[in-house]
């Protein structure tokens, strides 16, 4: 029988006064209350407590150990209590991973008030547009937007987002817009290269299905920020976020093409493995970006 339970037995008898009366507030039979007892005394080789049809009395033996037992269930309780508590306390430094462009404007801006609510965090930033291994490269989180996410992660939806063809009126007054996905072959597609200048391609769906459409321009490049500058300038069409455009979409310096044709959802998504304890600095910090993100108007103050 487990030691522990044998000494809560005898704490609680001796608290309420009878076995019974124990029995009831624990939960269990008075049976088994007194079975507890009786093996707790028969471990310790000596007799605790004298019982009569009507009392319950310590002996010698019994009265200092009942101090003991009191004192070492309220040690207990203790370190429970503080286990229980730093679970709900974000501590430590956590790693986070973000996009570039997206981790400057709406990831690392909303430290400052995060690590204010939560003094015993330290934040460490890494901002790229590569697509790291949390696991591997030692992160505790990592911010994606859109694209597949390996079923050994989990994911957490932090926002809306789409990702659409867009240009300039400008840009579209000297070109008509496309309104097949074939028509993309016919303008200037500015567009993202990985290393080596491989273009990645542009995804969208079509009949239900996903597409990559492998597009062409004068320019690309491996900086989102500066794409969105080049597609902002009029020198092309851009497939972007909502989040980096929404204002511009709202004020007409930009138009969107090509919509029927956009992947329903392109997220923005917090990412964590699955087999990871989720501590509380990492839930804190995805509760905090929700609701930021939540703010109305948030992402029409940009751009």
């Amino acid at each position: 029988m487990d030691k522990f339970k044998e000494i809560d037995a005898f704490v609680r008898i001796m608290a309420h006064g009878s076995i019974t009366a124990a029995a009831v507030h624990a939960g269990v039979s008075p049976v088994m209350m007194g079975r507890r007892l009786d093996a707790l005394e028969r471990r310790l080789s000596t007799q605790l407590v004298l019982r009569s049809t009507r009392s319950l009395t310590l002996t010698e033996h019994g009265t200092g150990f009942l101090d003991e037992c009191k004192r070492l269930l309220n040690e207990w309780s203790q370190a429970e209590a503080s286990v229980n508590a730093k679970r709900y306390e974000a501590s430590g430094h956590l790693i986070v991973s973000a996009p570039a462009a997206f981790g400057r404007l709406h990831v690392a801006p909303h430290a400052p008030t995060f690590i204010k609510s939560h003094p015993n965090v330290k934040v460490s930033f890494n901002l790229t547009d590569r697509v790291v291994d949390v696991v591997r490269e030692g992160y505790d989180l990592g911010i994606r937007i859109g694209g597949q996410i390996d079923p050994n992660f989990v994911a957490i939806k932090l926002a809306t987002n789409q990702r659409v063809v867009c240009g300039t009126p400008a840009y579209f007054k000297k070109h008509s817009k496309p309104t097949a996905l074939k028509d993309l072959s016919l303008h200037n597609c500015l567009a993202f290269n990985l290393q080596g200048g491989q273009q990645r391609g542009w995804y969208f769906q079509q009949d239900g299905k996903p597409i990559t459409i492998k597009v062409d321009g004068s320019m690309d490049c491996n900086d989102g920020e500066l794409l969105h500058r080049w597609v902002s300038e009029g020198l092309g069409l851009g497939w972007r976020s909502t989040w980096e455009i929404q204002g511009q979409l709202e004020r007409g310096e930009l138009v969107t093409v090509l919509s029927e044709y956009a992947l329903p959802a392109y997220d923005i998504l917090a990412v964590y493995p699955q087999q990871r304890h989720l501590t509380a600095k990492v839930r804190y910090f995805i509760d905090h970006l929700k609701k930021v993100f939540a703010t109305p108007r948030y992402w029409h103050q940009f751009n």
